[in-house]
């Protein structure tokens, strides 16, 4: 997405693994309010399904605005098509994890729907980046087999 159209929406998507509409440094400011956001990879590292112990890891999604006062950061069901949980996959084999809006692990951070939260940000009048820490993880005692698991997560941004 050419970044002259980043400021065309409202309401944009990009993946945990995909950066878009970087390098706004050089353009001119738009006339109504916008907002970009990168993010970054959870990496849990190896997971030790006999141990019983959760795996924990921590991303961040970074939201810049202009002319915003206020937004709002969904993150999707992922490929599992639920929020609890969200499934982690390599082949045919699952993982289940989740993200959390904060180190206690209680509140998912999904869309608001189905029990779990958004979580808002506000910027003021100047493109400042905001750094909002995404908190992941797979519980302990799930037996699977060894391999690489993925998952991808939409980012969406509401202003």
């Amino acid at each position: 997405m050419p970044i002259s159209e980043c400021w065309a929406v409202n309401k944009f998507r990009q993946t945990l693994r995909v950066a878009v509409c970087l390098g706004l440094l050089g353009w001119a400011l738009p006339a109504a309010a916008s907002c970009s956001v990168s993010a970054t990879n959870l990496a849990f590292g190896d997971y030790d399904s006999l141990g019983g112990l959760p795996v924990d890891s921590v991303g961040s999604v970074t939201v810049s605005c202009i002319l915003s006062l206020g937004y709002n950061i969904e993150l999707s069901q992922g490929g599992a098509g639920s929020f609890d949980p969200r499934t982690l996959i390599s082949g045919a084999n699952t993982l289940d994890y989740n993200l959390f809006t904060d180190a206690t692990y209680l509140t998912i951070w999904g869309d608001g729907s189905a029990s779990t939260a958004v979580v808002s940000g506000s910027v003021g009048l100047l493109l400042l980046p905001v750094v909002h820490t995404v908190y992941g993880r797979i519980p302990g005692g799930q037996n699977v087999a060894a391999g690489s698991y993925a998952d991808t997560i939409t980012v969406t941004v509401v202003f």
